[in-house]
């Protein structure tokens, strides 16, 4: 093996010395916590008094680790006009990234979120019962699902290229939702008449969901994040994705909450203007397997209700 002297290989690889430097980030991670949280809330509320009123805090803590953000960082987060904050646009972009820290980290500390096998797991109860279970699985189990129709979704998408009006796709297009997203929620733009959504919530629900934003579920907003979180990485990604989940949701146009178990796969699609549709198919069934969720949990859902 030969060796270059350090000086010859930095002229290759045309090394910066500046901006290869490692910047040091604080020493204490609890630290480092208490400055992203001090940063999402300034960011959300660009306003010092109400940010320091939220926290707990004092000025000076939030200006010091806005200040220790910024120099571990090497960007300006915010300006200050007319003593209003501002996000700069590196604050915009580093964010939606600091929610998701936050959020990680809520909910691995409280148990609420883990990795089983490489893929995401997330569970929460709240005290009155409600609770919501979800575990990703390998889209390799598509093809052994119990029924058809998202082995029937997956094919159609492929041949129809990720293209909502393709011929291909509408054969199964009836039992999907499509939505988009607009001002950070995902708007029902279709209800398809064989959709899950329709056999558990009604079909006059589903048809006054066209245009609405996907529910927001019990949890708060850290958990809720994590749910989200799916939905963005197929955005990002254009792909798939399949999960099981088992949770308590509003039944029929009486609303009562009711147990209920289902796959769920996402897709990326693409409206005829090439922008982003999300595709959605829920078989709902017993034969979900999701970690902590028992047999008997499983079945309090109506018979009727399997598909």
């Amino acid at each position: 093996m030969i060796y270059l002297p350090s000086a010859l290989m930095n002229r290759i690889m045309d090394i910066d010395q500046n901006a290869s430097q490692v910047r040091k980030p604080p020493d204490s991670h609890a630290l480092l916590h208490e400055m992203i949280r001090s940063f999402t809330t300034l960011a959300r509320t660009l306003n010092l008094s109400h940010a320091v009123k939220e926290l707990g805090s004092t000025r000076q803590t939030l200006r010091r680790h806005i200040a220790l953000l910024e120099e571990s960082k090497g960007v300006e987060l915010f300006t200050v006009k007319d003593r209003q904050y501002h996000l700069t646009e590196a604050g915009r972009r580093a964010l939606p990234e600091a929610e998701e820290v936050l959020a990680r980290g809520d909910a691995w500390l409280s148990g609420q979120s883990d990795v089983i096998n490489g893929l995401q797991y997330l569970r929460h109860v709240e005290p009155d019962g409600w609770c919501h279970f979800q575990q990703q699985k390998p889209i390799s189990e598509v093809f052994t699902s119990t029924g058809t129709i998202l082995e029937e979704v997956m094919c159609a998408w492929a041949q129809a290229r990720g293209e909502l009006e393709h011929e291909a796709f509408q054969a199964v297009r009836p039992y999907c939702t499509v939505s988009r997203r607009h001002e950070g929620n995902w708007l029902f733009t279709e209800v398809g008449d064989q959709s899950s959504f329709v056999t558990w919530f009604g079909w006059k629900r589903a048809r006054s969901s066209i245009g609405s934003a996907l529910g927001q579920m019990p949890g708060g907003d850290g958990f809720g994040r994590l749910v989200n979180y799916a939905y963005e990485e197929i955005e990002a990604t254009r792909s798939v994705r399949l999960d099981h989940v088992f949770t308590l949701m509003p039944k029929g146009d009486e609303g009562v909450m009711m147990p209920i178990c289902y796959e769920r796969m996402l897709l990326g699609a693409r409206y005829p203007d090439d922008s982003f549709a999300m595709i959605t198919v829920v078989r709902r069934t017993y034969d979900v397997h999701i970690n902590g969720v028992t047999h008997e949990m499983l079945r309090q859902m109506p018979e009727d209700m399997v598909m």
